[in-house]
């Protein structure tokens, strides 16, 4: 990757390019390791083929931008410096609509492309085999077969979802039964087995059977069985939602960082991005990489 200044500007001219080097990007992302869970997920051999990943060297360090499809839907995870995101994205906004996951000094590149129909700020929590407290109380393991029970439970609150029996069965769910029905799950956004990280999500429980701690029942279910794969599990909660960050510090978790989740549309029209592409590859050495000034 190149870095250049062009003479009579101040601002330097950074090369942005698409790049499969697995065990380079690994090396980058761990450097965000928390953060970027997600992006390490997709270098595993089942996810690499829906990911797609964008590097671009600053002054003050590598940016990685990766688009994927899975789990979560669409989705967009942002790593390293601010201007190196934004320059990425300024070129490659990627999906339509997508599930953006950034540090949150990334908010103005996602603004510069993206407007939300929801951004939180999370709280990121990390909890290994050392630090694990399972609560001990039973839950079952869900399958693929459980996929229809899953999605009335989480439709519960009037959100429609559309779980397919691949998701259940690729990803890790656990429930449990209360009154003889399915009443609370957690499963999982991705598991990087080849980085060992995996991100906990999904965690529901029907409004008429909260404050039971169903959840953190699921959640203990979902850590212990992720905790035989890998090394470590992170997942992300509403610092606001007291009740879930104490059951979640219970269970051994603790905070490692903060995080924005954001339900993004892309305002940047495709024509626009084109234009900008391909004024980009005209400034780059070969017709290939990009070259803007950040």
């Amino acid at each position: 990757m190149a870095l250049s200044i062009r003479l009579g500007d101040p601002r330097p001219m950074v090369e942005i390019f698409q790049t499969s080097d697995r065990n380079g990007l690994g090396d980058r992302l761990e450097a965000d390791r928390y953060n970027a869970a997600y992006a390490l997920a997709q270098l595993d051999d089942e996810a690499w083929e829906e990911a797609e990943f964008y590097a671009c060297l600053t002054p003050t360090g590598e940016a990685i931008v990766c688009h994927s499809r899975g789990g979560l839907g669409h989705a967009t995870t942002l790593a390293g410096p601010l201007e190196g995101v934004t320059a990425i994205l300024q070129l490659h906004p990627g999906f339509p609509n997508t599930f953006a996951i950034s540090d949150p000094e990334h908010v103005g590149a996602l603004e510069s492309v993206y407007t939300f129909r929801h951004i939180t700020r999370m709280m990121r929590m990390l909890v290994t085999r050392e630090t694990f407290r399972p609560n001990g109380a039973d839950a079952q393991p869900m399958l693929g077969a459980h996929v229809d029970l899953l999605n009335r439970l989480y439709n519960a609150e009037g959100d429609p979802t559309h779980y397919r029996r691949e998701h259940i069965a690729d990803g890790c769910y656990w429930g449990v039964v209360d009154e003889e029905r399915l009443v609370a799950v957690a499963g999982t956004h991705a598991i990087g087995r080849r980085h060992s990280i995996a991100i906990l999500g999904n965690v529901f429980t029907h409004p008429r059977f909260r404050g039971r701690g169903h959840a953190t029942t699921a959640t203990s279910a979902v850590t212990a069985a992720l905790l035989e794969q890998v090394d470590e599990v992170v997942l992300s909660v509403d610092p606001q939602n007291e009740p879930a960050v104490r059951a979640y510090r219970n269970l051994g978790y603790g905070h490692v960082g903060d995080i924005i989740e954001a339900s993004a549309t892309r305002h940047t029209g495709t024509l626009v991005t084109a234009v900008r592409r391909w004024a980009a590859r005209r400034r780059g050495p070969d017709g290939e990489r990009e070259v803007v000034s950040t």
